[in-house]
């Protein structure tokens, strides 16, 4: 937040308290509101009542939707540390940075967006599954029931979209190797021959034998995917990706292995993990994340991290907590499935919330552009500079 900014918020969070705020200062007061608490220099003896009424207002008003959505028949995502508040993700769509601007009616901003960024649309689940021969089946396309047989394993696509692995039961299958690949703009759940559960963000793939036979289960990772290991203490469960081997019994974890990222990140929830560089290795508890440099030399760092943030996009959401307009983009580049560029100089602004994956691409503009940032879209390129 820029100075200005902050002597504005200074100003009327008074006037919000009395009951003075027209409904401008309102919507400025809700988009910076995660910001409020990591910035010292805002609470003061002197406004810390006036901030404490505005968070209790504010937390009563998310409570109230949350209850409201909740009373729904909705089906929600599945798997540990799902917070409370991103639940309502879909209707508060950034409750850190923008909350009641986007929950109003804004039919001219709508329109607007519209027009800007038309035919670019939020990511959806769709995959491409590679056979040993080389066959190539669109995982979205296919109709449910059986899609493939190769090497004595029958490969089937259920109602709700999982492919399902059958071996033979004469136990002659051969395991030979299978990809499961996302483009950008693109997500898939997918349940490996050992019951494995692993989502796949975008522009991401996973190579992994149609069987499981001999001393380990092994796979390879590229990009970003989220696992559920099904537990075999006679075959424990390796994942190549990058720089690293992770090693596992059963257990749930998510591996951040982009090559445009400068680090490999292996986020552990749940049982324990082996991180295996070239030249050390390391044992994570759950809430503790293990991140690899891809210039340094195999050293391992080891620290405690928000876990429900790390796993936020397998939930639907896009989570950003002290991070700059780069990594933000990176995120948004491959849900979005759009490509980034950067004009003039770009300042190291910190970004932090929520935001819906589901959200139109211009909500997430007019979002960021609340730290001065500036998008200028032509066809899937998008320019980022910024406002001074």
């Amino acid at each position: 937040m820029d100075e200005a900014n902050k002597q504005y918020f200074i100003q009327i969070l008074k006037k919000y308290r009395l009951g003075e705020a027209t409904e401008e200062e309102i919507k400025f007061l809700d988009a910076y509101y995660n910001l409020f608490e990591l910035n010292d220099g805002l609470i003061t003896d002197e406004n810390e009542a006036d901030y404490l009424y505005l968070k209790d207002a504010i937390k009563a008003t998310v409570d109230k939707r949350i209850t409201q959505y909740e009373k729904k028949p909705v089906s929600m995502p599945s798997g540990p540390g799902w917070f409370r508040y991103a639940v309502a993700a879909s209707i508060l769509l950034f409750m850190s940075m923008g909350a009641y601007f986007f929950i109003r009616s804004n039919r001219k901003a709508d329109n607007f967006a519209a027009n800007t960024y038309k035919g670019i649309i939020p990511g959806t689940n769709k995959a491409t599954l590679r056979l040993a021969n080389g066959t190539t089946i669109s995982l979205d396309d296919a109709g449910k029931g059986q899609i493939a047989e190769q090497a004595g394993v029958k490969i089937s696509k259920a109602a709700d979209g999982q492919i399902v692995y059958q071996a033979d039961v004469t136990g002659q299958e051969q395991a030979v190797q299978n990809t499961v690949s996302t483009p950008k703009g693109g997500q898939y759940r997918i349940i490996l021959p050992d019951g494995t559960n692993v989502w796949l963000n975008a522009a991401s793939s996973i190579t992994y034998p149609t069987v499981f036979k001999g001393a380990e289960r092994l796979v390879t990772l590229n990009g970003e995917g989220y696992f559920e290991v099904t537990k075999n203490k006679a075959m424990p469960f390796r994942v190549k990706s990058a720089i690293q081997t992770i090693e596992v019994l059963g257990t749930h974890f998510n591996i951040n292995a982009y090559s445009d990222e400068a680090q490999v990140k292996t986020t552990l929830l749940e049982g324990s993990v082996k991180v295996i560089s070239a030249t050390r290795s390391t044992l994570i508890t759950p809430g503790e994340q293990a991140a690899i440099s891809r210039t340094g030399n195999g050293v391992i760092g080891k620290q405690r991290v928000n876990v429900d943030k790390e796993v936020a996009w397998k939930n639907g959401v896009f989570s950003f907590a002290d991070e700059d307009i780069r990594a933000v983009m990176r995120q948004v580049s491959r849900w979005y499935n759009i490509d980034v560029v950067y004009e003039g100089d770009i300042p190291d602004e910190k970004f932090f919330g929520e935001i819906s994956r589901s959200s139109n691409l211009g909500d997430v503009f007019r979002i960021l552009e609340l730290n001065n940032m500036k998008f200028a879209m032509e066809g899937k390129t998008v320019k980022v500079s910024y406002k001074k």
